[in-house]
């Protein structure tokens, strides 16, 4: 028997190390909850979990941008509705003021002085609405643009539209919008007039029925011809001859055009007497339909309705989505630009993943009076609902269809805030809330403790514990063995 070396001894106590090791640690694990503690737990599924964890924070964080972003779609939708109200107020003085028969003057300028506050309160409003520090409906949360060149105007741009440099872009016109137009073959005479001639018009589902009246002159019966279209409502209006009473007089052919520009508008025409309108007497026959403005924006091609040309895109794009209009009669000789067009985006960008890149963009349109009602052709010579004038009733029936587009444009605006917030922001917060559960479940199944796994290893190792000291004392006993071998 040996006494210098108590192997017994030191293989217990190595037992009793490790125990207190193992105990340590799964005491560690239940006090903490996780069984990864440090990277010698488990190396390789530490790297995973500490890329689960920053996902989950960039994914947290997504949905509070998701959210704020909510929040001001929410703060610029609450202010156009109030432009919206103002507007349909603004409708109802119109009306009001176009009741020629019973309005005095007194009246007129009243229904005047509340229209003015209505511009002004809206101006306000597109002023002044902002969230924190970001005004929204201003214009300058969109694409803006400056243009040169005689009939070229900057319309509005998408989110897509690249900001060009400081000398533009080129834009090039091979096409001028056109009208629907149709000149009868025969003209109208006195003897037509007489025979109570039947004439009709159909656009869009509305019909001008219009029978002359036999002793009426050819200016009055085109005048009454040109009454009876803008009382029914059809977007078709008579160009009518210049020069003065007596060649007005004169028998005249007549021409039926379109008010609005491109390839979509048409209308029919029919007549009882063959060429007056209809090329066959009492056969409707459509009218040819008009053109689309073409040309390039950036030297990119473009795609036409109307008077208006926007960017069409595609891959590497810098004009996708610009609109601008060309309201010329005729396209600029072949090989020369039109003008050109300085264009800033400034479309709001919201970062709403958790990766990089991952950002959507939003353009608010300005809400601002002068921007809105514009386009409209009328006789009063107003070019947005900032011009309206009600003092006379002409002035206030024009004013109904600046007034009408107005409500359209602010509709439309709200069309596009509202299908954005729900179709990009609402449906990604959906999904990164459902992302957010996910990834913590699987950082979870990774890293957390179980802890009646746990419970269960610790008093394993209690026991075990308890069982190596007894042990580590029994075998520390052992050399006292060798006093009974001297005595």
């Amino acid at each position: 028997m040996r006494i210098n070396t108590n192997a017994s001894a030191i293989n217990a106590h190595r037992n009793l190390l490790k125990n207190q090791s193992l105990q340590s640690k799964t005491l560690e694990k239940l006090s903490s909850g996780l069984k990864i503690n440090r990277g010698a737990d488990a190396p390789a599924q530490l790297q995973i979990s500490e890329s689960l964890r920053a996902q989950t924070a960039g994914v947290k964080q997504a949905i509070d941008n998701s959210e704020m972003a909510i929040s001001l779609m929410q703060t610029g939708e609450a202010a156009l509705d109030e432009v919206s109200l103002s507007l349909v107020r603004a409708r109802q003085l119109a009306i009001h003021a176009a009741n020629e028969a019973v309005n005095d003057e007194m009246m007129l300028e009243a229904d005047q002085q509340e229209f003015d506050q209505i511009v002004a309160s809206i101006n306000r409003i597109s002023k002044n609405t902002q969230y924190g520090q970001k005004f929204l409906l201003d214009g300058s949360g969109a694409g803006n643009g400056v243009t040169t060149g005689k009939n070229l105007s900057f319309v509005n741009a998408g989110v897509t539209g690249r900001s060009s440099g400081v000398y533009g872009y080129d834009i090039n016109i091979k096409q001028a919008a056109t009208r629907s137009t149709h000149t009868g073959t025969a003209a109208l005479t006195q003897q037509i007039i007489d025979a109570e001639e039947q004439i009709t018009v159909t656009e869009s589902g509305r019909s001008v029925n219009f029978r002359t009246i036999a002793g009426t002159n050819i200016e009055q019966t085109m005048n009454q011809l040109s009454n009876a279209m803008k009382e029914a409502g059809v977007n078709v209006e008579l160009v009518t001859p210049k020069g003065d009473s007596a060649s007005r007089n004169a028998p005249q052919t007549l021409t039926l055009r379109h008010t609005k520009y491109g390839s979509e508008p048409f209308f029919q025409v029919s007549s009882n007497t063959a060429g007056l309108l209809s090329n066959v007497a009492n056969v409707s026959e459509k009218v040819k339909n008009g053109l689309d403005v073409a040309g390039q924006i950036a030297k990119e091609g473009a795609l036409g309705k109307g008077q208006v040309l926007t960017g069409r895109g595609g891959f590497g794009s810098k004009a996708e989505g610009i609109a601008i209009r060309y309201t010329g009669e005729n396209a600029p000789p072949a090989g020369q630009r039109a003008g050109t067009l300085t264009f800033t985006q400034n479309s709001l960008s919201f970062h709403i993943g958790s990766n990089s890149n991952q950002t959507t963009s939003v353009s608010f349109k300005s809400s601002k009076a002068q921007n809105l009602g514009s386009g409209v052709d009328n006789d009063s010579g107003f070019r947005s609902f900032a011009d309206v004038n009600l003092m006379t009733a002409p002035g206030a029936r024009d004013s109904l269809d600046i007034i009408d587009k107005a409500i359209n444009d602010v509709a439309a605006n709200r069309g596009y805030m509202g299908a954005f917030q729900k179709n990009t922001l609402e449906s990604n917060l959906n999904y990164l809330r459902n992302a957010f559960e996910q990834v913590t479940s699987s950082e979870s199944v990774i890293r957390d403790a179980d802890m009646a796994e746990e419970m269960a290893k610790f008093t394993r190792h209690n026991i075990m514990m308890d069982t190596s000291t007894a042990m580590l004392a029994q075998a520390n006993q052992t050399p006292t063995s060798i006093l009974k071998l001297l005595q």
